[in-house]
């Protein structure tokens, strides 16, 4: 019998794509999320003859934590993995307390209550780059804290909280920091996703200072087998990054996607101002996951692309009609 995994976060993109991965591998897989499900083109896991296998709960992270639990332990879930935060970086500094809510005071109820399980083997926390901020050369594991805005100091705090968890309690943590992740089925307000429907809608990209920030794109199926490997080997407390070596600025991932739809780059963007504490570079050192749990990289960008291009061409009914804005909700 395969062990039992609970996704913490399932509507998620990340989540939902996460599962889709488990199921198509064989596992047994259960989720919660604050909303019901989503549509199907949002939720991969509804793409596969496998997704009837997995087992949704409707939980708010802020309100049911006692319910989560309760679910984790009757599934006897040996793995759980949270993708679930307030992710937005602009809009952090909008509503600053609602992030700290989820993203902390949430988080530490839910491992209090998590770390009282014998059933747990590993807890994926899945966090975030931006809690180093704005650095310069390849950055690693050990790199310290310099958050720049709400939101990175908000997963840093929780990320400094388990590791007082691990270190008093041996609470079974391990964390993953992926940089821009992406894929078929992401929200439409995504950098990649956006230019495409842009594109397709004769709309304007606003493209934030110009598009100079550089990052590093990774495809979801990369991402997803690299959170099943530090689940199942990774060393307890560890963070491990997942990153590509490729680096590209905005503006070059724009003008790629342009090519690909045969699109004038200027008639696709206008430059606007860049937001607020936006960090110019994320360049993740990944060589510990590669060296210490042989995981590698295995999705160019270019056909990572092309495979979101393929999706949106065929759902395009049903999202031509959305708004390809963040709408946050309380």
């Amino acid at each position: 019998m395969s062990k039992c995994w609970f996704i913490i976060g399932s509507n998620s993109f990340s989540g939902a794509s996460f599962i889709r991965y488990l199921l198509e591998k064989g596992y047994t897989v259960a989720g919660c999320s604050r909303s019901q499900e989503a549509l199907d083109v949002f939720l991969p896991y509804k793409w596969t003859a496998e997704s009837n296998k997995f087992v949704f709960h409707q939980f708010d992270l802020n309100s049911d934590t006692a319910q989560i639990i309760d679910a984790i332990r009757g599934h006897q879930a040996e793995y759980v993995v949270n993708f679930a935060a307030q992710s937005m970086v602009a809009e952090s500094w909008l509503y600053p307390d609602q992030w700290y809510q989820t993203n902390v005071v949430a988080n530490v109820r839910l491992h209090d209550g998590l770390r009282k399980l014998k059933n747990i083997e590993k807890y994926v926390h899945v966090t975030t780059p931006e809690v180093y901020g704005n650095c310069s050369g390849d950055v690693s594991e050990d790199a310290p804290f310099n958050p720049s805005t709400p939101y990175a100091a908000s997963r840093a705090a929780c990320d400094l909280h388990l590791m007082t968890f691990f270190k008093q309690y041996k609470f079974p943590v391990v964390f993953t920091r992926a940089a821009n992740v992406y894929g078929p089925g992401q929200q439409l307000y995504r950098i990649i996703p956006k230019t495409i429907f842009c594109i397709k809608s004769g709309i304007k990209l606003p493209l934030h200072g110009g598009g100079t920030s550089v990052r590093s794109f990774i495809h979801m199926n990369d991402v997803s087998e690299a959170t099943r490997i530090i689940a199942e080997n990774g060393s307890l407390g560890e963070c491990y990054h997942i990153s590509t070596s490729r680096l590209v600025s905005i503006r070059e991932l724009v003008e790629m996607i342009c090519a690909a739809l045969g699109a004038r780059f200027d008639n696709v963007v206008e430059s606007v101002g860049e937001r607020l504490g936006k960090d110019s570079a994320y360049r993740l050192d990944s060589s510990k996951i590669r060296h210490d749990l042989g995981w590698q990289d295995r999705i160019a960008l270019e056909n990572g692309i092309a495979e979101v291009v393929v999706w949106m061409e065929k759902y395009w009914d049903q999202l031509k009609g959305l708004q390809p804005e963040y709408k946050h909700k309380v």
